[in-house]
């Protein structure tokens, strides 16, 4: 009898300690609900306020006049977001684990232990995270540059070392006519007139080089390329009127930096006056100045381009006067 009380002992202190792992369980578990509770606060606290503006748009340029424009903002600040959430949960496993498995002794730990849910973990979470980022980009991608068939304004933009001309144009392709158009000079900006809340189409092409149409406010460019392709996209409004600085985004020659133009964002009703003064034959600034508008641009100026005897470029004609 004493030998059986005596096997009975052990198996009861076995079972003693049973709490005191069941307690281990239940404060490891505790404390991933807290971390897990803490990101998903965290994340609701980012998404409540405007996080871009608070954070310089993390390095995205802000102020967009188009919807394309915000979708594009609203992407990269979600991607932002979910990369500090995700960036804070493996930071405090790694500190965590600093602390947790620090040193102890000079005994070495089993080598061969192995964590089937933290493997899964570490395995299937990035390959969700990437597939929801893909997923949300495609949408936003597929969005922007979409085109539809009978857009309210088409604008063929036609670059040239080193300047531009627009063309306003009565269809789409390369069969459609001009109606009238826009050239710009090395003494005067060219400025592109478009109207708010109208969509608008834009048909690249180039005469020489490949250059880049870019009005950092559309937070948009698109590569201007010589020959038969006609690269096409269009903004579906313009919400914002005023003047907006464009440039060549490419590095297209020596004089590169000199090709600007302005986009002059006007009401329907005053763009649709200044398109039928530019078709009665006046030029920019009298058409520009006939619905109130300054004649000549006020984002950027002209540059002085030295092309004269005393270098490699020598001026051949007089450069004229804006049309």
């Amino acid at each position: 009898m004493v030998a059986r009380s005596s096997e009975v002992r052990p198996t009861a202190v076995r079972r003693s300690a049973s709490p005191g792992a069941v307690g281990r369980r239940g404060r490891r578990a505790g404390r991933l609900a807290g971390l897990g509770f803490g990101g998903a606060a965290l994340l609701v606290l980012l998404t409540g306020c405007d996080v871009g503006a608070a954070f310089g748009g993390f390095g995205w340029p802000q102020g967009g006049i188009t919807p394309e424009s915000r979708r594009m903002y609203d992407l990269w600040i979600a991607s932002c977001i979910a990369a500090l959430v995700v960036g804070v949960f493996v930071w405090g496993l790694i500190f965590w684990c600093v602390v947790r498995y620090r040193k102890r002794g000079n005994e070495l730990p089993v080598q061969t232990r192995y964590n089937l849910p933290m493997e899964f973990l570490y395995t299937i979470a990035p390959v969700l995270v990437v597939a929801v980022l893909f997923y949300y980009t495609a949408v936003v991608q597929t969005d922007v540059v979409k085109t539809t068939n009978n857009p309210d304004v088409t604008v063929e933009v036609v670059a040239f070392k080193w300047n531009w001309q627009f063309n306003y144009r009565d269809g789409q392709g390369v069969d459609a006519e001009t109606t009238a158009s826009v050239l710009g000079t090395s003494e005067v900006i060219p400025i592109l007139v478009l109207p708010s809340n109208r969509s608008i189409r834009f048909e690249e092409t180039s005469r020489d080089v490949i250059h880049s149409f870019w009005v950092p406010e559309m937070l948009f460019k698109r590569d201007v390329m010589p020959g038969s392709i006609r690269n096409v996209f269009e903004v579906s409004s313009l919400e914002s009127e005023g003047a907006y600085v464009g440039r060549c985004a490419e590095l297209c020659g020596s004089y590169h930096a000199f090709m600007n133009f302005e986009l002059r964002v006007v009401s329907p009703e005053n763009f649709d006056r200044f398109l039928a003064a530019k078709q009665d034959g006046a030029s920019t600034q009298d058409a520009l100045t006939a619905i109130g508008e300054e004649p000549y641009a006020i984002t950027t100026k002209p540059f002085e381009t030295r092309r004269t005897q005393d270098n490699f470029n020598q001026a051949t004609t007089t450069a004229g006067a804006g049309s």
